[in-house]
């Protein structure tokens, strides 16, 4: 059975409170946080995620799973650490160089957080294989990041079945993430290709029934 990290990114502020209750009663496994600077892409959205943040801390004791599409990397781990969350993911393309990565990899781990890394549709899957060891999960975009409700990309999904292969192959205990485009359909398919975690925006936040739908993307 795949796991549930529900985007809150749509969520309105009218009435949040009582949708993020409505999505812990639902089972979802994480809340999913996408933080974006308006730099690395085209929204900001650093004040809303940090305030949705504050509420879950006093109101939910479901793992916050942070995704940071930033270009200032330390600034923004450094501001959402405060709201402990169970793991904090970076981009690949936010720096410059592997041996920054591995400062911000290391950076994490030492303030007790988990770390992921993500990658965007255009990035090789090779890329990130040297890092694997030391994060415990990576996050694949299976849409261009920066806005919610965008398709997903099909070819995605051969990155997460090489990566599949590559970690059954070395024997990496490490899990892989799906963010973009994910609803009943799509979820089969990123499933089959080897995610255990499935991020689920407005597949969830837009219907009816909150817990019918994250029924329905667990069992697939």
């Amino acid at each position: 059975m795949v796991e549930i990290s529900a985007s809150i990114l749509n969520l309105e502020e009218d009435n949040v409170i009582k949708k993020l209750y409505d999505l812990e009663a639902a089972k979802i496994d994480y809340f999913h946080i996408d933080v974006m600077d308006g730099i690395f892409v085209k929204n900001n959205t650093v004040q809303k995620m940090k305030k949705y943040c504050e509420y879950l801390n006093n109101i939910s004791n479901l793992p916050i799973d942070v995704h940071l599409m930033v270009t200032n990397v330390k600034e923004y781990v450094n501001e959402f650490l405060v709201f402990k969350p169970n793991i904090i993911t970076v981009h690949l393309e936010a720096f410059s160089n592997k041996n920054e990565l591995k400062e911000i990899i290391k950076y994490i781990k030492e303030n007790n957080t988990r770390v992921g890394i993500s990658i965007k549709p255009d990035t090789k899957i090779g890329e990130i294989f040297e890092i694997l060891k030391y994060i415990h999960q990576v996050l694949i975009m299976t849409v261009e990041p920066g806005k919610g409700g965008q398709s997903l990309i099909p070819q995605t999904l051969e990155k997460v079945e090489a990566l599949n292969e590559f970690i059954k192959k070395e024997n990496i205990d490490i899990d892989i993430e799906v963010d973009g485009g994910i609803n009943e359909k799509t979820a089969i398919e990123a499933k089959k290709a080897g995610a255990n975690i499935l991020v689920a925006g407005t597949a969830i936040t837009r219907a009816e029934d909150y817990k019918k739908i994250v029924e329905e993307l667990k069992k697939i």
